[in-house]
C-alpha cells in the first residue's frame, strides 16, 4: 500500500559544501573525458503522460552509462578523483583515462573501497580498472548473485559478504581506509563527508544533460521530480538543480521501499532516525536504514513530499517501461512506479496539463529476474 505525505521540514536548502584543497573542475567536463560518455537518452512518454493527466512525462533513462547498467558511475568517478587529486597533492594534466592512470602512478600501490547493494560498487570497482588501481568491494548479506559477479567482472575484489544490513557493509569498508586504500562512500558518516558531498556532485552532470535536451527540444522544465532515495545523494543532487533559485516552485517528491523508508521516517520525526533491517525490498539499492548526515539537511529542507511504496509498485513500474522499450530495473522503476500507484497530477498537487519528469537509474542489473518480471528479456524490450 502507497503511502505519501507532506514534508514538516520543508524549508529553505542548505548550499552544499565539501571540504577540499584542490579544486580539479566541473563534474560534466570531467566526464567528458571518458572515450564512452555521451548523454543518456530523455524520453517524453505522451501516452502514458496523457492517462495521467499530465502534458508531459519525461523519463531519463540511465540504462546504460557509462559502460555500465546505472547512473552511478557520474558519483563514484568524480567523488574517485577528487579522493586521488587530493591525495597526489596536484591537479595533474590529462586528456584521457590511460594519461590519468599514468598520471596516479605515484600513488601506487592504491585501491578504492567502498559498500554497495551493487551499481555504487561495481562503479567505483569500474573506474578503479580503468585508472590502473585495485578495489575492494564490500556488499550486504542477500546481495543478488548476479550484482556480485557484475562487480568482480570489473577486476574487484568482492569476497567479503559482510553478515547483516547494507549500513553495517558500510562499516566494514570503512575499515579500509589508509596510506593504500581510499574509502569512497556515497554515504557519510560523523567525521566522514568530504566524499560523500562529491559523489552528490558528480550527479549533476545528469540535471546538466536535461537542462540542454530540454532546451533542444524546446520543452518546459518539469513542474515536478520524483526520485526513489536510498541514503539521499541523488536526492541531494536534484535538491541542488531544483533549489538553487529562491522562488523555484518544482515539486520534488522522494520515493522509497515501504520497508526502508528512512528518509520519510526522519522528516516525519524531525531529524535522523534509523529504519531497522533486516531490508528486503526487490528495490535492493534502496534497502537503506540510515540517511546520509551530509545529505539530509538538503533533502529534508528542499523536499516536498516523500513516498513510499511497495514492491508490486516497482514492478508494475518495470511492466510499464519495458511496454514502451524501456529496461529499467527494480529500482530504476521505482519512481514511474509511485506516479502510477497515485494515480498521476492531482495526487501531487499539480494542474491538469502539468510535467513530471523521473530518472530510471538502472537498467537490468539482475537480468534473470529482470525477464521473469516482464515476460521478455532486456534484449528484446530494447529493441
Amino acid at each position: 500500500m502507497i503511502e505519501i505525505i507532506d514534508n514538516p521540514m520543508r524549508g529553505a536548502a542548505p548550499e552544499p559544501t565539501a571540504d577540499a584543497t584542490i579544486a580539479p573542475g566541473d563534474p560534466t567536463s570531467f566526464h567528458r573525458k571518458f572515450a564512452d560518455y555521451a548523454p543518456t537518452p530523455l524520453r517524453d512518454l505522451n501516452d502514458l503522460a496523457a492517462d495521467l493527466g499530465l502534458a508531459h512525462l519525461y523519463i531519463k533513462d540511465e540504462s546504460l552509462r557509462l559502460g555500465l547498467p546505472a547512473f552511478k558511475m557520474l558519483g563514484a568517478s568524480w567523488a574517485s578523483y577528487r579522493s586521488l587529486v587530493e591525495r597526489l597533492g596536484h591537479v595533474p594534466e590529462w586528456a584521457t583515462l590511460d594519461e590519468l592512470a599514468i598520471a596516479l602512478k605515484p600513488l601506487h600501490p592504491m585501491s578504492l573501497a567502498t559498500a554497495t547493494d551493487g551499481n555504487h560498487g561495481r562503479a567505483v570497482a569500474s573506474f578503479a580498472r580503468r585508472v590502473g588501481l585495485g578495489a575492494r568491494i564490500f556488499v550486504p548479506d542477500g546481495t543478488a548473485q548476479a550484482r556480485i559477479d557484475a562487480i568482480r567482472s570489473e577486476g574487484a575484489s568482492c569476497e567479503i559478504v559482510v553478515d547483516g544490513t547494507y549500513e553495517d557493509a558500510v562499516a566494514r569498508a570503512g575499515l579500509e581506509a589508509g596510506d593504500d586504500c581510499l574509502v569512497v562512500s556515497d554515504t557519510s558518516w560523523e567525521g566522514y563527508t568530504t566524499v560523500p558531498a562529491w559523489v552528490i556532485e558528480g550527479y549533476t552532470t545528469i540535471f546538466a544533460e536535461i537542462d540542454a535536451q530540454l532546451a533542444e527540444a524546446d520543452l518546459p522544465q518539469p513542474d515536478a521530480v520524483m526520485v526513489q532515495s536510498g541514503v539521499g545523494a541523488l536526492a541531494g543532487a536534484v535538491v541542488a538543480r531544483y533549489r538553487r533559485d529562491a522562488d523555484d516552485t518544482t515539486v520534488l517528491v522522494c520515493v522509497e521501499p515501504d520497508s526502508a523508508d528512512c528518509l520519510m521516517e526522519s522528516v516525519r520525526a524531525g531529524h535522523e532516525v534509523e529504519v531497522p533491517g533486516p531490508h528486503h525490498s526487490i528495490m535492493a539499492g534502496l534497502n537503506c536504514g540510515r540517511p546520509s548526515p551530509v545529505a539530509f539537511p538538503a533533502v529534508a529542507a528542499g523536499f516536498d513530499k516523500f513516498c513510499a511504496i511497495g514492491d508490486d509498485d516497482a514492478l508494475a513500474g518495470m511492466r510499464a517501461l519495458a511496454d514502451r522499450h524501456i529496461v529499467s530495473g527494480e529500482t530504476g522503476a521505482s519512481g514511474l512506479g509511485a506516479l502510477l500507484a497515485l494515480g498521476g497530477a492531482v495526487a501531487l498537487g499539480l494542474a491538469p496539463g502539468a510535467s513530471v519528469l523521473i530518472i530510471s537509474t538502472e537498467g537490468a542489473t539482475d537480468p534473470a529476474f529482470y525477464t521473469s518480471v516482464v515476460g521478455r528479456s532486456p534484449e528484446e524490450v530494447a529493441r
